[in-house]
């Protein structure tokens, strides 16, 4: 069994976490917690990195910048950048920060945790609804109220494009707008994700089937390329040469109406600020699979550059946000490495993983299964960790099991759009013509759902036979009780020893 840690408030032991989370005590598991003074010692006396001299050049620009953002790439992108972040910047923050719990001690590396943010905790491993417009489709955030959610994922690109980041900041910043009262605090991506995959059409391909590594947005991204076509908009918003990559950025044309749109990773860390995420992902560069892993090491080393910009730019004014580091370097072991190494090394408050993660989920898991050991380092292992676009539920539970806190995904609500519903028997496809006469038959034993407390699975097949808006909304609420309800059966086998 692992040793129990303290805390300066408390001793902590795996007693009292179960105790939190409403549970009994049980043997084969212990608490960790750290303590942050400690923490905040030991990680400030080591040397801290230099960052980039040409990082300030877009100070002040707007999210839309057709101006350069950077002047001089750095070449030694595996080197410490060139000038120091403030040690303040190292120090535990009051409004974010990671409460380890408990941590299983000898059958898996799975643990649980407390993300504390402005908006509300986030008890963890937790699932992350995708609204990439601040919208969960088929729901409403108060259709959540009985099942509530954590953390919720919006898509700063999106926003940016419609309504626009000023809208949002006028009218009090994403919680206000959306009126999101029960959903908790947001994570917001740059977009990174979603201006690549208008150049890497395979990306969206690769990465959007389920367990693959999908990152939210992949399936508008699609519908959106049949719209741009039926309208007859340039070939250049849709294909190789829709996407422009520079040292300052990336350029690209808007799908909506075609606009030529520079994001870099100023602009996008001022975005994110605008509609006031709680989290903020930094621009990253997105290749596709195959790829040379001569271009890959390039993209990885562009990457770091602009997550360093992005932190700099973070800490001018940091608002009460939290910014996580985005690890790259596609499955290739030396490159991951290389990029853990480099980036939890800056004053970043959390750690996401992303890119390539394999072509299917056994390579994901075969990923994560020699990674995720790095992350148990004194240093980085109080702070969460977010594993991004994941949400088939054997890939949860391998993420889980290897330690991981969060995961996004937009895979329960598109399910629940398509007539699929999940259940502990597997995936229900209820427009089935099977289900037509099953009258009193619930959607999932032991749930606890509107949708299985009132209907039965012939009601909800007629409803999509039908294309009643009704079905996908019922649907769709019993898809996100059943990933809230699969997250916390595992945070109580892991409190009491089983995981």
């Amino acid at each position: 069994m692992m040793s129990c840690g303290s805390n300066a408030a408390a001793a902590c032991c795996c007693r009292a976490a179960s105790q939190r989370l409403g549970l009994r005590s049980s043997e084969g598991t212990s608490c960790t917690t750290g303590t942050m003074s400690t923490f905040a010692r030991r990680f400030t006396s080591r040397r801290r990195p230099r960052c980039c001299s040409c990082a300030d050049a877009a100070g002040g620009k707007r999210p839309f910048s057709t101006d350069s953002s950077c002047n001089t790439p750095d070449k030694s992108a595996n080197e410490w950048p060139s000038s120091s972040f403030p040690p303040e910047s190292y120090l535990p923050k009051r409004h974010f920060h990671f409460e380890l719990l408990c941590q299983s001690s000898s059958k898996s590396m799975a643990r649980v945790g407390r993300i504390h943010t402005p908006h509300g905790i986030v008890e963890t491993p937790s699932f992350v609804p995708v609204a990439t417009n601040s919208a969960l489709k088929g729901v409403s955030f108060a259709d959540t109220a009985r099942h509530p959610l954590h953390l919720v994922f919006a898509n700063a690109y999106h926003l940016m494009l419609q309504p626009g980041t000023d809208v949002i900041r006028d009218a009090g910043g994403l919680h206000k707008y959306s009126g999101n009262t029960h959903a908790g605090p947001f994570i917001t991506d740059s977009g990174g994700f979603q201006v690549f995959s208008l150049a890497y059409g395979s990306v969206a391909e690769e990465l959007a089937s389920q367990g693959n590594g999908s990152k939210s947005g992949g399936a508008e991204l699609k519908r959106s390329k049949d719209r741009i076509t039926k309208k007859g908009w340039r070939s250049d918003v849709m294909g190789p040469d829709a996407v422009k990559v520079t040292e300052d950025g990336v350029t690209f044309r808007s799908y909506r109406d075609g606009t030529k749109v520079l994001l870099t990773p100023e602009s996008t860390i001022q975005a994110q600020k605008e509609i006031g995420a709680d989290i903020i992902i930094p621009l990253d560069e997105l290749p596709p699979y195959h790829i040379s892993r001569e271009k890959l090491e390039e993209s990885l080393d562009r990457s770091h550059r602009w997550e360093v910009r992005s932190l700099k730019e973070h800490l001018k004014d940091v608002r009460q946000q939290a910014i996580y580091c985005v690890i790259h370097g596609g499955i290739d072991v030396e490159l991951r490495t290389r990029s853990i190494d480099y980036l939890t090394a800056l004053p970043f408050d959390g750690w996401a993983i992303g890119g390539s993660l394999g072509n299917g989920r056994k390579e994901l898991k075969q990923l994560l299964d020699w990674m995720m050991p790095l992350f148990e380092t004194e240093q980085r292992r109080y702070k969460p960790r977010h594993l991004l676009g994941i949400g088939d539920e054997e890939s949860i539970r391998n993420a889980v099991r290897m330690g991981l806190d969060t995961l996004d995904s937009c895979y329960p609500t598109r399910l629940g759009r398509h007539g699929t519903l999940m259940t502990r028997d597997g995936l229900l496809r209820i427009k089935r013509g099977a289900n037509a006469r099953q009258f009193g038959v619930r959607i999932c034993d032991g749930c606890n759902c509107k949708t299985c407390r009132q209907y039965d699975r012939a009601y909800l097949c007629h409803l999509f036979k039908a294309k009643e808006p009704l079905g996908v909304m019922l649907a769709t609420q019993h898809n996100l009780q059943y990933m809230s309800d699969l997250m916390a059966e595992l945070r109580v086998d892991i409190a009491e020893g089983r995981l």
